[in-house]
């Protein structure tokens, strides 16, 4: 039989059991909602005014993924009903442009390809600072009425935040598809941020003062009396071309050190060749002495950054910010290897960095870090202090759980004229909804169950004829397959098969 003819006989417009990535799922995106998901999702979502962390470690399909989507819903829609305090979102779940960059260092010679807490905060950051960029040059209005009047806000902050801003694009904004020094430029003009007497200008100062210089001693030495108004002007010009000479040399020397200091020090973020230099030489050396800069040996500046970052998006009603961290396992160059995860991870954990100021983490970690962490000495555990990180050591799901999400994506695909109530309704009489439940709870997640229930289904309508359509599944099918399965996922926990 084929599955279409069964799926049309019960009124099923698609198969509920398919998908295995949760970010693929339009099944999920349709009933994703907090009563159909983990039971311990309240208290890793906590309270976007007040942002907390949560550290989850999960198995591959138990849900993590599904759970930062939910996250994500519902922190936008808390946006949505309190715009007056909102909570700035970062996805923090594509590493490989990252490790990519520090790769690319490593093969260079330039830096070490070992992960950084500071590389994870100036990430962080960067992605920030490009997104509110975005704003600010009208890109993207991050989904925010009165746009306008907004902007108007940060133009209106105090010049200290304006500098803390134009700081911040200069260090940390990476556009992908327009020019970099056009959008600095924008910027800078729109917060009112910058000097009169660039390095450029004073370039220019220097030559036109050096010429006129030398033509003033040219007159004086060739005239046999030269008179007192030549002399002094040709004084005043030897005088403004030292001066000048001078603050070029020094704002130079300033510039080019800091540069070169942020270039070192700034890892994940890449640039054009002497695109830092352009927006520092467009910054007082007295305004940059006095911010805190992201240079070698300096660990506590990215703190004092990202406060900054966060006073100044509180001024268009972001109260808070939150980072969601995931897919921690699927960069190219990690490919699921738990060493090289703890790599990456491992600097995240640290109290000061997770405990941070109207700043929340949601950490959905793979399993296999979990037994990686039972390991550590005490040092780590002080440092890292996972007692107040609202930690879930591993997703378990009961049975009585899926059976209901199982339910509900059913119910999700039905039409109107469907003729299913509930899971039970596709098999025998005999097979109850405890039966179902036990099968289910032996999956232990999510992605388990659903490729249970699908299975169950693909071999019914294979063992039916459409002369003879049975569509009911017998409880042999589903003792059978549910065996089939549970060997499946004990292979798969002992590292002897694929997920």
């Amino acid at each position: 039989m084929n599955i279409s003819n069964y799926f049309t006989y019960w009124g099923i417009n698609e198969n509920p059991f398919q998908a295995e990535e949760a970010r693929n799922d339009v099944v999920y995106q349709r009933i994703m909602t907090a009563d159909m998901t983990h039971p311990d999702f309240e208290k890793i979502y906590g309270s976007p005014v007040r942002p907390s962390t949560a550290v989850v470690f999960g198995e591959k399909g138990s849900g993590k993924t599904a759970i930062r989507l939910l996250l994500e819903k519902r922190l936008r829609a808390h946006n949505e009903r309190t715009p007056a305090s909102q909570a700035w979102i970062v996805n923090y779940d594509n590493l490989n442009p990252i490790l990519d960059t520090l790769e690319r260092l490593k093969n260079q010679g330039k830096a070490e390809a070992k992960f950084r807490l500071v590389d994870h905060q100036d990430a962080i950051l960067s992605m920030s600072v490009t997104r509110l960029v975005d704003f600010l040059v009208g890109a993207d209005d991050l989904g925010l009425k009165h746009a306008r009047k907004l902007r108007k806000s940060l133009r209106r902050m105090s010049r200290q935040k304006r500098l803390d801003l134009a700081q911040l694009v200069a260090v940390y904004d990476q556009p992908t598809k327009t020019n970099a020094m056009s959008r600095w430029n924008t910027v800078r003009h729109f917060l009112r941020i910058g000097k009169t007497l660039n390095l450029v200008v004073l370039f220019w100062v220097m030559v036109v003062t050096f010429a006129l210089m030398l033509f003033g001693v040219i007159a004086v030495l060739t005239s046999t009396a030269p008179d007192r108004f030549s002399m002094i002007g040709t004084a005043a010009m030897a005088s403004l071309f030292l001066l000048s000479g001078f603050m070029w040399i020094s704002e130079t020397v300033t510039v080019r050190r800091l540069m070169k200091k942020l270039d070192k020090e700034v890892r994940v973020v890449e640039r054009q060749p002497n695109e830092l230099k352009l927006k520092l030489s467009d910054m007082s050396g007295k305004d940059l002495q006095g911010q805190p800069m992201p240079v070698p040996g300096d660990q506590d500046s990215r703190y004092e950054l990202t406060a900054r970052f966060v006073r100044i998006i509180q001024e268009i009603n972001f109260r808070s910010m939150i980072v969601l961290v995931d897919r921690v396992d699927e960069p190219v160059l990690v490919n699921g290897d738990a060493e090289h995860m703890r790599d990456i991870i491992w600097p995240m954990l640290n109290n000061k960095f997770l405990q941070q100021d109207n700043v929340g983490f949601k950490l959905l970690l793979p399993i296999e870090l979990g037994h990686l962490l039972r390991r550590e000495d005490a040092a780590f555990f002080q440092q890292a202090r996972l007692d107040k990180q609202n930690m879930v050591e591993k997703l378990e799901w009961s049975g009585a759980t899926l059976y209901d999400i199982a339910t509900r994506r059913l119910k999700a695909c039905l039409a109107e004229d469907g003729k299913v109530e509930r899971l039970t309704d596709l098999f025998e009489d005999e097979v109850t909804s405890q039966d179902l439940m036990d099968a289910l709870g032996q999956m232990n997640q999510p992605r388990d169950a659903f490729k249970l229930l699908y299975a169950v289904i693909q071999e019914h309508c294979n063992n039916a004829s459409d002369d003879a359509p049975n569509y009911r599944i017998p409880r042999l099918l589903l003792d059978q397959i549910r065996k089939q399965q549970c060997q499946r996922v004990q292979d798969l926990y002992r590292g002897l098969g694929p997920a």
